[in-house]
Protein backbone atom coordinates (compact mmCIF):
# COMPACT_ATOMS: atom_id res chain seq x y z
CA UNK A 1 0.00 0.00 0.00
CA UNK A 2 1.40 3.28 -1.18
CA UNK A 3 0.04 6.92 -1.59
CA UNK A 4 -0.13 8.33 -5.05
CA UNK A 5 -1.31 11.58 -6.48
CA UNK A 6 -3.94 13.84 -4.36
CA UNK A 7 -3.85 11.93 -1.58
CA UNK A 8 -4.94 8.73 -2.95
CA UNK A 9 -4.14 5.39 -1.75
CA UNK A 10 -3.27 2.62 -4.34
CA UNK A 11 -2.83 -0.94 -3.01
CA UNK A 12 -0.86 -3.19 -5.23
CA UNK A 13 -2.09 -6.43 -6.78
CA UNK A 14 -0.47 -8.58 -4.11
CA UNK A 15 -1.84 -6.58 -1.36
CA UNK A 16 -5.58 -7.58 -2.26
CA UNK A 17 -7.10 -10.62 -3.53
CA UNK A 18 -9.16 -9.27 -6.08
CA UNK A 19 -8.21 -11.70 -9.59
CA UNK A 20 -9.64 -10.98 -12.85
CA UNK A 21 -11.00 -14.41 -13.14
CA UNK A 22 -13.19 -13.04 -10.50
CA UNK A 23 -14.06 -10.81 -13.32
CA UNK A 24 -16.79 -10.55 -16.06
CA UNK A 25 -14.94 -11.50 -19.24
CA UNK A 26 -16.74 -8.80 -20.79
CA UNK A 27 -16.42 -6.18 -18.31
CA UNK A 28 -12.48 -7.00 -19.45
CA UNK A 29 -13.31 -6.90 -22.81
CA UNK A 30 -14.36 -3.66 -22.42
CA UNK A 31 -11.50 -1.95 -20.51
CA UNK A 32 -8.72 -3.62 -23.20
CA UNK A 33 -10.86 -2.15 -25.56
CA UNK A 34 -10.48 1.00 -23.96
CA UNK A 35 -6.77 0.61 -23.24
CA UNK A 36 -5.95 -0.29 -26.83
CA UNK A 37 -7.62 2.81 -27.96
CA UNK A 38 -5.46 5.24 -26.04
CA UNK A 39 -8.15 5.43 -23.11
CA UNK A 40 -7.95 4.42 -19.79
CA UNK A 41 -10.71 2.80 -18.21
CA UNK A 42 -11.12 0.97 -14.66
CA UNK A 43 -13.91 -1.13 -13.03
CA UNK A 44 -15.65 0.67 -10.13
CA UNK A 45 -18.11 1.10 -7.49
CA UNK A 46 -19.93 -1.68 -6.39
CA UNK A 47 -18.19 -4.59 -7.96
CA UNK A 48 -14.69 -3.25 -6.58
CA UNK A 49 -16.96 -3.24 -3.26
CA UNK A 50 -18.19 -6.86 -3.20
CA UNK A 51 -15.00 -8.40 -4.56
CA UNK A 52 -12.80 -6.96 -1.89
CA UNK A 53 -15.81 -8.55 0.58
CA UNK A 54 -15.47 -11.84 -1.21
CA UNK A 55 -18.88 -11.44 -2.61
CA UNK A 56 -19.98 -12.10 -6.15
CA UNK A 57 -20.78 -8.93 -7.95
CA UNK A 58 -24.38 -8.74 -9.79
CA UNK A 59 -22.93 -6.08 -12.42
CA UNK A 60 -19.61 -4.84 -12.95
CA UNK A 61 -19.36 -0.54 -14.13
CA UNK A 62 -16.50 1.04 -15.82
CA UNK A 63 -15.62 4.52 -15.66
CA UNK A 64 -13.06 6.03 -18.35
CA UNK A 65 -11.78 8.70 -19.78
CA UNK A 66 -13.59 9.03 -23.07
CA UNK A 67 -16.40 10.39 -24.09
CA UNK A 68 -20.13 8.66 -24.56
CA UNK A 69 -19.55 9.82 -28.36
CA UNK A 70 -15.94 8.16 -28.41
CA UNK A 71 -17.03 5.05 -26.72
CA UNK A 72 -19.93 4.17 -29.25
CA UNK A 73 -17.42 4.62 -31.87
CA UNK A 74 -15.54 2.24 -30.16
CA UNK A 75 -17.87 -0.54 -29.73
CA UNK A 76 -20.56 -1.36 -32.49
CA UNK A 77 -22.54 -2.67 -29.78
CA UNK A 78 -23.26 0.21 -27.70
CA UNK A 79 -26.06 2.22 -27.33
CA UNK A 80 -25.89 5.88 -25.42
CA UNK A 81 -29.08 5.93 -22.77
CA UNK A 82 -30.08 8.57 -20.42
CA UNK A 83 -30.58 12.40 -20.19
CA UNK A 84 -29.76 13.34 -16.12
CA UNK A 85 -26.53 11.05 -16.25
CA UNK A 86 -25.57 10.43 -20.30
CA UNK A 87 -24.30 6.81 -20.16
CA UNK A 88 -22.64 4.41 -22.59
CA UNK A 89 -24.44 0.60 -22.46
CA UNK A 90 -22.27 -1.87 -24.49
CA UNK A 91 -24.83 -4.96 -25.09
CA UNK A 92 -23.20 -8.19 -25.16
CA UNK A 93 -25.06 -11.85 -25.70
CA UNK A 94 -26.15 -12.25 -21.74
CA UNK A 95 -24.67 -8.62 -20.18
CA UNK A 96 -24.83 -5.15 -20.44
CA UNK A 97 -21.75 -3.20 -19.48
CA UNK A 98 -22.59 0.11 -18.14
CA UNK A 99 -19.18 2.55 -19.29
CA UNK A 100 -19.50 6.36 -18.00
CA UNK A 101 -17.62 8.97 -18.35
CA UNK A 102 -15.44 10.36 -15.31
CA UNK A 103 -17.94 13.49 -13.84
CA UNK A 104 -17.05 16.43 -12.01
CA UNK A 105 -19.37 18.28 -9.69
CA UNK A 106 -17.63 21.86 -11.34
CA UNK A 107 -20.41 23.72 -13.25
CA UNK A 108 -18.37 25.62 -15.57
CA UNK A 109 -15.79 23.04 -17.30
CA UNK A 110 -15.48 24.42 -21.15
CA UNK A 111 -17.27 21.49 -23.39
CA UNK A 112 -16.20 18.68 -24.30
CA UNK A 113 -15.98 18.73 -28.19
CA UNK A 114 -17.78 18.55 -31.23
CA UNK A 115 -18.41 15.06 -31.20
CA UNK A 116 -20.92 15.22 -28.17
CA UNK A 117 -22.81 17.67 -30.24
CA UNK A 118 -23.26 14.91 -33.04
CA UNK A 119 -25.20 13.17 -30.72
CA UNK A 120 -28.30 15.14 -30.56
CA UNK A 121 -30.35 16.75 -33.22
CA UNK A 122 -31.53 19.71 -31.35
CA UNK A 123 -29.76 23.19 -32.14
CA UNK A 124 -30.11 24.08 -28.36
CA UNK A 125 -28.38 22.04 -26.08
CA UNK A 126 -29.25 21.57 -22.44
CA UNK A 127 -27.16 22.21 -20.12
CA UNK A 128 -24.83 19.74 -18.85
CA UNK A 129 -24.94 20.91 -14.90
CA UNK A 130 -28.81 21.00 -13.69
CA UNK A 131 -29.68 22.06 -10.39
CA UNK A 132 -33.16 22.75 -8.56
CA UNK A 133 -33.40 25.54 -6.44
CA UNK A 134 -33.63 23.14 -3.52
CA UNK A 135 -30.11 21.91 -4.87
CA UNK A 136 -31.25 18.62 -6.21
CA UNK A 137 -28.92 17.60 -9.34
CA UNK A 138 -31.54 17.41 -12.60
CA UNK A 139 -28.28 16.82 -15.01
CA UNK A 140 -24.68 15.86 -14.38
CA UNK A 141 -22.69 16.01 -17.53
CA UNK A 142 -19.91 17.62 -16.95
CA UNK A 143 -16.81 15.80 -17.26
CA UNK A 144 -13.91 16.00 -14.97
CA UNK A 145 -10.84 13.84 -13.89
CA UNK A 146 -10.51 10.19 -12.18
CA UNK A 147 -10.03 12.02 -8.82
CA UNK A 148 -12.90 14.45 -9.62
CA UNK A 149 -15.33 11.35 -10.46
CA UNK A 150 -14.45 9.47 -7.02
CA UNK A 151 -15.54 12.43 -4.38
CA UNK A 152 -18.39 13.26 -6.59
CA UNK A 153 -19.69 9.44 -5.73
CA UNK A 154 -22.14 8.72 -3.37
CA UNK A 155 -20.61 6.50 -0.49
CA UNK A 156 -17.13 5.90 0.48
CA UNK A 157 -17.39 2.33 -0.18
CA UNK A 158 -18.45 2.47 -3.50
CA UNK A 159 -15.23 4.94 -4.91
CA UNK A 160 -13.10 2.22 -4.96
CA UNK A 161 -11.59 1.76 -8.63
CA UNK A 162 -9.58 -1.59 -10.05
CA UNK A 163 -6.68 -0.29 -12.35
CA UNK A 164 -6.90 -2.79 -15.45
CA UNK A 165 -2.73 -1.57 -16.28
CA UNK A 166 -1.14 -2.81 -13.07
CA UNK A 167 -4.24 -4.80 -11.28
CA UNK A 168 -4.06 -2.17 -8.17
CA UNK A 169 -6.90 -1.25 -6.36
CA UNK A 170 -6.83 3.22 -5.79
CA UNK A 171 -8.90 4.72 -3.08
CA UNK A 172 -9.88 8.76 -2.98
CA UNK A 173 -11.72 8.66 -0.22
CA UNK A 174 -11.04 6.55 2.56
CA UNK A 175 -13.06 3.70 1.26
CA UNK A 176 -10.78 0.88 2.02
CA UNK A 177 -11.15 1.70 5.67
CA UNK A 178 -14.41 1.95 5.85
CA UNK A 179 -15.07 -1.00 3.95
CA UNK A 180 -12.88 -2.75 6.28
CA UNK A 181 -14.51 -0.85 9.48
CA UNK A 182 -18.25 -2.21 7.77
CA UNK A 183 -19.36 1.29 7.88
CA UNK A 184 -21.17 3.45 5.04
CA UNK A 185 -20.12 6.59 5.04
CA UNK A 186 -21.29 9.53 2.44
CA UNK A 187 -18.60 11.50 0.47
CA UNK A 188 -18.78 15.05 1.95
CA UNK A 189 -20.99 16.70 3.52
CA UNK A 190 -24.32 13.74 4.13
CA UNK A 191 -26.79 17.01 4.21
CA UNK A 192 -25.53 18.23 0.82
CA UNK A 193 -25.23 14.37 -0.99
CA UNK A 194 -29.12 13.77 -0.03
CA UNK A 195 -30.08 17.51 -1.08
CA UNK A 196 -28.16 16.29 -4.43
CA UNK A 197 -29.82 13.35 -4.42
CA UNK A 198 -32.77 11.74 -2.39
CA UNK A 199 -32.61 8.67 -3.58
CA UNK A 200 -28.73 8.17 -2.08
CA UNK A 201 -30.94 8.13 1.70
CA UNK A 202 -32.22 4.60 0.25
CA UNK A 203 -29.23 3.26 -1.22
CA UNK A 204 -27.86 3.77 2.18
CA UNK A 205 -30.22 1.91 3.92
CA UNK A 206 -30.21 -1.00 1.51
CA UNK A 207 -26.33 -1.05 1.82
CA UNK A 208 -26.30 -1.36 5.25
CA UNK A 209 -29.16 -4.02 5.20
CA UNK A 210 -27.42 -5.90 2.45
CA UNK A 211 -23.52 -5.69 3.50
CA UNK A 212 -24.46 -5.96 7.37
CA UNK A 213 -22.74 -2.62 7.68
CA UNK A 214 -23.66 0.60 10.56
CA UNK A 215 -24.35 3.78 8.89
CA UNK A 216 -21.87 6.28 10.24
CA UNK A 217 -23.43 8.24 13.00
CA UNK A 218 -23.14 11.97 10.92
CA UNK A 219 -24.96 10.59 8.06
CA UNK A 220 -27.05 8.66 9.69
CA UNK A 221 -28.44 12.12 11.45
CA UNK A 222 -28.48 13.63 7.95
CA UNK A 223 -30.35 11.10 7.15
CA UNK A 224 -33.05 11.53 9.51
CA UNK A 225 -33.05 14.91 9.46
CA UNK A 226 -34.03 14.81 5.19
CA UNK A 227 -36.39 11.61 5.33
CA UNK A 228 -39.30 13.86 4.63
CA UNK A 229 -37.37 14.83 1.15
CA UNK A 230 -37.37 11.91 -0.69
CA UNK A 231 -40.62 12.44 -2.29
CA UNK A 232 -38.55 15.29 -4.26
CA UNK A 233 -37.23 11.95 -6.08
CA UNK A 234 -38.87 11.07 -9.09
CA UNK A 235 -41.66 8.47 -8.41
CA UNK A 236 -40.26 5.86 -11.29
CA UNK A 237 -37.40 5.96 -9.60
CA UNK A 238 -38.94 5.01 -6.19
CA UNK A 239 -40.62 2.24 -7.17
CA UNK A 240 -37.13 0.95 -8.98
CA UNK A 241 -35.32 1.79 -5.56
CA UNK A 242 -38.41 -0.01 -3.44
CA UNK A 243 -38.16 -2.97 -5.72
CA UNK A 244 -34.42 -3.66 -4.70
CA UNK A 245 -34.87 -3.00 -1.25
CA UNK A 246 -37.72 -5.46 -1.03
CA UNK A 247 -36.12 -7.98 -3.22
CA UNK A 248 -32.68 -7.63 -2.00
CA UNK A 249 -32.44 -10.68 0.56
CA UNK A 250 -32.79 -8.32 3.28
CA UNK A 251 -36.02 -6.95 2.99
CA UNK A 252 -36.50 -7.48 6.72
CA UNK A 253 -33.93 -5.36 7.94
CA UNK A 254 -34.10 -2.72 5.23
CA UNK A 255 -38.00 -2.12 6.48
CA UNK A 256 -36.83 -1.71 9.99
CA UNK A 257 -33.93 0.76 8.80
CA UNK A 258 -36.82 2.67 6.33
CA UNK A 259 -38.94 2.48 10.01
CA UNK A 260 -36.20 3.42 12.26
CA UNK A 261 -35.00 6.77 9.95
CA UNK A 262 -38.75 7.99 9.13
CA UNK A 263 -38.38 7.04 5.14
CA UNK A 264 -41.09 4.36 5.52
CA UNK A 265 -43.75 7.13 6.83
CA UNK A 266 -42.36 9.26 3.40
CA UNK A 267 -42.58 6.77 1.31
CA UNK A 268 -45.86 4.95 2.47
CA UNK A 269 -47.94 7.68 4.72
CA UNK A 270 -51.27 6.05 4.51
CA UNK A 271 -50.08 2.49 4.94
CA UNK A 272 -47.68 3.02 7.65
CA UNK A 273 -50.46 5.05 9.24
CA UNK A 274 -52.44 1.44 8.92
CA UNK A 275 -49.72 -0.68 10.00
CA UNK A 276 -49.26 1.27 13.26
CA UNK A 277 -53.25 0.77 14.02
CA UNK A 278 -54.74 -2.42 15.16
CA UNK A 279 -57.59 -3.71 14.19
CA UNK A 280 -60.39 -5.22 16.05
CA UNK A 281 -57.42 -4.92 19.02
CA UNK A 282 -54.85 -7.01 16.78
CA UNK A 283 -51.64 -5.75 15.56
CA UNK A 284 -50.74 -6.11 11.89
CA UNK A 285 -48.12 -8.64 11.68
CA UNK A 286 -48.28 -9.81 8.01
CA UNK A 287 -46.30 -7.05 6.36
CA UNK A 288 -43.13 -8.55 8.74
CA UNK A 289 -43.73 -12.07 8.09
CA UNK A 290 -44.30 -11.30 4.41
CA UNK A 291 -40.85 -9.86 3.92
CA UNK A 292 -39.28 -12.70 6.27
CA UNK A 293 -40.56 -15.12 3.48
CA UNK A 294 -39.63 -13.04 0.28
CA UNK A 295 -36.22 -13.06 2.02
CA UNK A 296 -36.05 -16.87 2.04
CA UNK A 297 -37.01 -17.38 -1.17
CA UNK A 298 -34.64 -14.51 -2.61
CA UNK A 299 -31.38 -15.73 -0.51
CA UNK A 300 -32.34 -19.58 -1.82
CA UNK A 301 -32.08 -17.89 -5.72
CA UNK A 302 -35.94 -17.87 -6.30
CA UNK A 303 -37.57 -15.03 -7.78
CA UNK A 304 -40.22 -13.22 -7.12
CA UNK A 305 -42.34 -11.16 -9.15
CA UNK A 306 -42.92 -7.46 -8.72
CA UNK A 307 -47.14 -8.40 -8.63
CA UNK A 308 -46.58 -11.19 -6.37
CA UNK A 309 -44.50 -9.20 -3.81
CA UNK A 310 -46.75 -6.39 -3.85
CA UNK A 311 -49.26 -8.56 -2.90
CA UNK A 312 -47.88 -10.63 -0.23
CA UNK A 313 -46.96 -7.15 1.26
CA UNK A 314 -49.90 -5.08 1.15
CA UNK A 315 -52.99 -7.65 0.09
CA UNK A 316 -53.83 -7.56 4.05
CA UNK A 317 -54.50 -4.04 3.81
CA UNK A 318 -56.17 -4.10 0.52
CA UNK A 319 -58.34 -6.98 1.64
CA UNK A 320 -59.59 -4.59 4.53
CA UNK A 321 -60.22 -2.04 1.92
CA UNK A 322 -62.15 -4.44 0.12
CA UNK A 323 -64.31 -5.96 3.10
CA UNK A 324 -65.03 -1.61 3.59
CA UNK A 325 -66.87 -1.63 -0.03
CA UNK A 326 -68.09 -4.89 0.90
CA UNK A 327 -70.42 -3.93 3.69
CA UNK A 328 -71.31 -0.81 1.74
CA UNK A 329 -73.04 -3.26 -0.52
CA UNK A 330 -70.78 -3.65 -3.40
CA UNK A 331 -70.08 -7.09 -5.01
CA UNK A 332 -66.77 -8.96 -4.45
CA UNK A 333 -65.07 -8.32 -7.78
CA UNK A 334 -66.26 -4.32 -7.87
CA UNK A 335 -64.78 -4.61 -4.32
CA UNK A 336 -61.62 -5.88 -4.80
CA UNK A 337 -61.06 -3.44 -8.05
CA UNK A 338 -62.16 -0.50 -5.71
CA UNK A 339 -59.87 -1.14 -3.15
CA UNK A 340 -56.98 -2.01 -5.17
CA UNK A 341 -57.51 1.60 -7.25
CA UNK A 342 -57.32 2.93 -3.63
CA UNK A 343 -54.76 1.68 -3.13
CA UNK A 344 -52.69 2.66 -5.98
CA UNK A 345 -54.06 6.46 -5.70
CA UNK A 346 -52.45 6.45 -2.00
CA UNK A 347 -49.51 5.24 -3.55
CA UNK A 348 -48.67 6.32 -7.23
CA UNK A 349 -47.98 10.28 -6.33
CA UNK A 350 -44.84 9.00 -4.58
CA UNK A 351 -43.87 5.39 -5.85
CA UNK A 352 -45.06 5.05 -9.28
CA UNK A 353 -46.52 1.03 -9.49
CA UNK A 354 -46.49 0.47 -13.51
CA UNK A 355 -50.01 0.23 -14.32
CA UNK A 356 -49.32 -3.40 -15.71
CA UNK A 357 -48.09 -4.37 -12.13
CA UNK A 358 -51.30 -2.52 -10.54
CA UNK A 359 -53.72 -4.80 -12.51
CA UNK A 360 -51.84 -7.92 -11.81
CA UNK A 361 -51.44 -6.99 -8.33
CA UNK A 362 -55.44 -6.63 -8.31
CA UNK A 363 -55.49 -10.01 -10.77
CA UNK A 364 -53.63 -11.91 -8.08
CA UNK A 365 -56.02 -10.48 -5.42
CA UNK A 366 -59.26 -11.32 -6.81
CA UNK A 367 -58.78 -14.46 -8.40
CA UNK A 368 -58.18 -16.22 -4.80
CA UNK A 369 -62.12 -16.16 -4.81
CA UNK A 370 -61.74 -18.69 -8.50
CA UNK A 371 -59.63 -20.94 -6.80
CA UNK A 372 -62.28 -21.95 -4.56
CA UNK A 373 -64.79 -22.98 -7.04
CA UNK A 374 -63.61 -26.61 -8.26
CA UNK A 375 -63.96 -26.83 -10.78
CA UNK A 376 -65.91 -23.92 -12.12
CA UNK A 377 -66.30 -22.43 -15.92
CA UNK A 378 -63.24 -24.11 -18.28
CA UNK A 379 -60.59 -24.47 -14.96
CA UNK A 380 -57.82 -25.30 -18.35
CA UNK A 381 -58.14 -21.75 -19.07
CA UNK A 382 -57.68 -20.46 -15.69
CA UNK A 383 -54.42 -22.67 -15.04
CA UNK A 384 -53.07 -21.53 -18.51
CA UNK A 385 -53.10 -17.97 -17.08
CA UNK A 386 -49.44 -16.21 -17.16
CA UNK A 387 -50.04 -15.64 -13.48
CA UNK A 388 -51.15 -18.76 -12.26
CA UNK A 389 -48.40 -19.67 -10.24
CA UNK A 390 -48.28 -16.07 -8.28
CA UNK A 391 -52.22 -16.76 -7.84
CA UNK A 392 -51.80 -20.43 -5.73
CA UNK A 393 -48.39 -19.28 -4.17
CA UNK A 394 -49.88 -16.02 -3.10
CA UNK A 395 -53.14 -18.43 -1.46
CA UNK A 396 -50.46 -20.64 -0.19
CA UNK A 397 -48.58 -18.26 1.83
CA UNK A 398 -51.68 -16.26 3.37
CA UNK A 399 -54.07 -19.31 3.87
CA UNK A 400 -51.97 -22.36 3.78
CA UNK A 401 -52.79 -23.67 7.12
CA UNK A 402 -56.28 -24.07 6.41
CA UNK A 403 -57.37 -27.65 5.82
CA UNK A 404 -59.89 -27.01 2.85
CA UNK A 405 -57.27 -24.27 1.49
CA UNK A 406 -54.91 -27.13 1.38
CA UNK A 407 -57.53 -29.48 -0.31
CA UNK A 408 -58.29 -26.44 -2.77
CA UNK A 409 -54.66 -26.17 -4.06
CA UNK A 410 -54.04 -30.03 -4.01
CA UNK A 411 -56.74 -30.17 -6.77
CA UNK A 412 -55.47 -27.19 -9.04
CA UNK A 413 -51.90 -28.92 -8.58
CA UNK A 414 -53.05 -31.89 -9.41
CA UNK A 415 -54.87 -30.28 -12.36
CA UNK A 416 -52.15 -28.40 -13.47
CA UNK A 417 -49.73 -31.30 -13.88
CA UNK A 418 -52.52 -33.28 -16.76
CA UNK A 419 -52.63 -29.82 -18.45
CA UNK A 420 -50.32 -29.17 -21.74
CA UNK A 421 -47.43 -26.75 -21.60
CA UNK A 422 -49.04 -23.49 -20.43
CA UNK A 423 -46.63 -22.04 -23.83
CA UNK A 424 -49.01 -24.45 -25.80
CA UNK A 425 -52.25 -23.04 -23.97
CA UNK A 426 -55.27 -21.39 -26.52
CA UNK A 427 -54.48 -17.85 -24.46
CA UNK A 428 -50.79 -18.14 -25.65
CA UNK A 429 -50.11 -20.59 -28.67
CA UNK A 430 -49.75 -17.32 -30.40
CA UNK A 431 -46.69 -17.51 -32.05
CA UNK A 432 -45.68 -21.15 -30.76
CA UNK A 433 -46.38 -22.86 -33.64
CA UNK A 434 -49.57 -24.53 -31.95
CA UNK A 435 -52.56 -25.51 -34.19
CA UNK A 436 -54.68 -22.54 -35.22
CA UNK A 437 -58.15 -22.68 -36.83
CA UNK A 438 -57.37 -21.59 -40.45
CA UNK A 439 -59.39 -19.13 -42.06
CA UNK A 440 -62.10 -20.01 -44.03
CA UNK A 441 -60.87 -18.22 -47.63
CA UNK A 442 -63.46 -16.06 -49.74
CA UNK A 443 -64.64 -17.18 -53.55
CA UNK A 444 -62.86 -14.26 -55.07
CA UNK A 445 -65.69 -13.25 -57.49
CA UNK A 446 -65.34 -12.68 -61.16
CA UNK A 447 -66.30 -9.78 -62.96
CA UNK A 448 -66.27 -11.23 -65.94
CA UNK A 449 -69.29 -13.73 -64.90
Amino acid sequence: MKKGKSGSIIIARQEHGVSRKLMSPNALRTLYRLKDNGYVGYLVGGCVRDLLLGREPKDFDVVTNATPGEVKRMFRNCRLVGRRFRLAHIHYQDEIIEVATFRSQVSNEPDPGQEEANETDHRQRHPRMLKDDDGMILRDNVYGTREEDALRRDFTVNSLSYNIVDFSIIDYTGGLADLNAGIIRTIGDPAVRFQEDPVRMLRAVRFAAQLAFTIEENTRKALVVAADTIVRASPSRLYEEMLKLFLSGEGAKCYELLRQTGLFAALFPDFSHWLDAESEGFPHTRFGEMLHYVDSRVQQGEKVSPPLLLALLFGEYIDEKTAQFRRQGAPWQQSVNAAAAEFMGETCPIIMITNRVGLALRDIISQQMRLKKIPGRRPESFIARHDFNDIIEYCRITCGDKKDVVKQLDWWAAQARQQVPVSLSPELSEGTGGPKRRRKRRRRRNPNE
